[in-house]
């Protein structure tokens, strides 16, 4: 698939853009982590991880639905960016903020309707009191999430990425800090319990807005980039092209977060410890999918550049590169959940009853591991090359035709309980990894006959 000079060439540039943009999502994923390992240790621990479980996932819904909408930055900033044309780059930036605007009203509403869908879906009483405040605590947090999502699309594609790693990492620092408070009522403060920790995670996003806008505009003054005179008047052809580019992966992204949001739901009817043992699962197999999400941002910075420069061949040795680098790490990871489950559990509760159930599940996550990998990052470089759509069929045919109705099966009708639900998803995910594999391919060979013909020798 890429000979091995392509990799010497490409693996250089590529582990250098996205080593930042894999601490950025390790840092992303911690606050979720941090967040769960605090509120396990209050008295009810599976019923404060089961509340933050479920707010969060649908949560994540929302936000990610919204932020998927801006991952056209990658696609326009990158290529434009690769060009030469900076002000085409901040254009589309300013653009993007006004449709986060727009956005933000529309995606709060379903947050006000969370205490009757909680009922319909029969989540645990007890659960779901703890789950509406954290959920509504969180929804502070929304705007500044996205305008967080618009200039940190914006940076990595204009290869900045080490701001991002660090407003992460230390808003990761704000966030520990904040649970500590809130949650316990240190420092005088109330002890809020749960939506203490829901009001730490919107304090933090606010701060990871602030940083990151205080740095493009720092830049700007030092490196005369001009961005204040960017116009601002809005373009609705670039806001089109924005959606058009944005919507199929905006979508792409809420099919797998809601399909493991409803999972989160189906197994919320199992009880608080097959919850919480979901949520300590979720949270793990989701912390290693930050890596090869890194790469896969990367890959679409690094697609989109080559794209621009008018070198699509380089696009797909791009592209080949980066798969190469998520599939790696992730065996290595598949094997880490096989070996170390309860050591993981631990980390989190000292509940054995829910450290048990979370080993088995952390073995169906073992499974999808280098499939998760590689769909992730095919995911990226299809993008980076403006193929937002193929990810999005495959994702739903996958997850919604094919997993969640086989794992709500196998845990309901065949008594296999949350493994079942995890099973069918674990199969979704390497269907997905084989298809996007098969569709990079298939890209590389279109990519490849754009490539201008190598001019024939002279004669003697």
């Amino acid at each position: 698939m890429i000979s091995l000079q392509a990799l010497r060439h490409e693996l250089r540039p590529t582990v250098r853009l996205a080593l930042p943009l894999v601490l950025a999502e390790i840092g992303w994923m911690s606050m979720g982590i941090v967040d769960t390992i605090m509120v396990g240790h209050l008295p009810d621990s599976a019923r404060a991880i089961g509340a933050v479980s479920i707010s969060s996932n649908l949560f994540n819904v929302l936000a990610f639905f919204g932020g998927g909408l801006l991952i056209g930055l990658d696609t326009l900033v990158a290529q434009a960016f690769g060009a030469g044309r900076r002000e085409d780059c901040h254009r589309s930036l300013v653009n993007s903020i006004y449709l986060g605007i727009v956005m933000t009203p529309f995606l709060m509403v379903p947050v006000w309707f969370f205490d009757p869908l909680l009922r319909r879906l029969r989540i645990e009483p007890q659960v779901a009191a703890l789950a509406v405040p954290y959920m509504k605590a969180l929804a502070f947090g929304l705007f500044p999430l996205l305008l967080y999502f618009a200039v940190r699309r914006c940076l990595q594609a204009m290869n900045m990425a080490q701001p991002i790693a660090f407003a992460l990492i230390s808003a990761n620092i704000i966030n520990t800090l904040f649970n500590w408070v809130l949650i316990y009522g240190k420092w005088g403060a109330p002890a809020m319990g749960v939506v203490g920790s829901g009001w730490s995670t919107a304090i933090s996003r606010v701060y990871l807005a602030v940083v990151l806008v205080s740095y493009l505009l720092w830049y700007d003054r030092r490196h005369r980039t001009e961005l204040l005179k960017t116009p601002v008047n809005i373009d609705f052809v670039r806001i089109r092209r924005l959606i058009s580019l944005g919507l199929p992966a905006a979508v792409q992204i809420t099919l797998e977060i809601s399909v493991f949001a409803l999972a989160t739901a189906l197994i919320g009817r199992l009880g608080a410890v097959a919850l919480a043992s979901h949520q300590i699962a979720l949270n793990t197999v989701a912390f290693t999918y930050m890596v090869p999400l890194g790469i896969s941002s990367a890959a679409a910075v690094r697609v989109g550049h080559a794209i621009g420069r008018g070198k699509p061949a380089s696009a797909g040795s791009a592209g080949c590169t980066a798969i190469f680098l998520g599939a790696a790490f992730m065996t290595l990871a598949g094997v880490g959940l096989l070996v170390f489950p309860r050591w993981i559990a631990r980390m989190y509760t000292p509940d054995e009853t829910v450290i048990r159930s979370t080993s088995l599940l952390l073995i169906a996550g073992a499974a999808f591991q280098l499939f998760d990998g590689i769909q992730t990052v095919a995911t990226g470089a299809l993008r980076g090359a403006g193929d937002t759509r193929t990810p999005m069929i495959c994702h739903f045919t996958a997850y919604w035709v094919i997993g969640l109705p086989l794992g709500a099966w196998l845990c309901f009708r065949r008594s296999w309980g949350a493994f079942g639900i995890w099973s069918g998803l674990s199969l979704a995910l390497i269907l997905i990894g084989i298809v996007l594999l098969f569709a990079w391919r298939r890209a590389v060979h279109r990519l490849a006959a754009e490539a201008p013909a190598e001019p024939a020798p002279l004669g003697p």
